[in-house]
């Protein structure tokens, strides 16, 4: 559904911020990586030269393992990179190609919207009580949850922007 007709202004300035996004998304998983790799060594080093176990690194790396996987498929929704079977639609024509496309976006969007109403929900419920050993909210376990829902849903939507200007760069969609 590309035309060669530039992209409205509006557009581009949404894709760029799209963009931002999933960079600022990528270098926090990229910290939180290379944190929970830090953290686990200070576990080994505890736990085999020191002969004291630090027993805060699992709860904190719980919580950075939550960030990794719901703020990275969130990039994943962005960079359309997430799991998907392509062979139906490179094997139908263009038409049905873009129904599917459109479909498969509208439906991430519902699942991202979902996650972000009932992250939210399950976050505020949580807040009141703390974590053992790191005496953090509860609340931060769901949080990336919460997060990852509204960025899937707003990837989502802004695929489905582009997809209708005509836009849609993505080499698995619309050729």
């Amino acid at each position: 559904m590309s035309n060669t007709s530039p992209p409205p202004s509006s557009v581009r300035t949404m894709v760029r911020i799209l963009d931002r996004i999933a960079d600022a998304c990528r270098i926090v998983t990229g910290v939180a990586l290379v944190v929970v790799t830090v953290i686990f060594g200070w576990l080994v080093f505890g736990r085999y030269v020191l002969n004291a176990t630090p027993t805060w690194v699992e709860q904190v790396a719980l919580l950075l393992v939550m960030t990794i996987a719901f703020i990275g498929a969130a990039v994943g929704v962005h960079d359309n990179t997430h799991l998907s079977v392509s062979l139906v639609r490179s094997a139908v024509p263009r038409r049905v190609r873009t129904a599917l496309v459109v479909c498969t976006d509208v439906i991430m969007a519902g699942f991202g919207a979902l996650m972000l109403v009932f992250g939210a929900r399950l976050t505020m419920f949580k807040w009141g009580s703390l974590i053992p050993l790191i005496q953090v909210p509860e609340g931060l376990r769901s949080l990336p949850l919460t997060i990852g829902g509204g960025l899937i849903l707003v990837f989502s939507v802004g695929h489905l922007i582009r997809l209708c200007v005509g836009f849609d760069e993505r080499k698995d969609s619309i050729e």
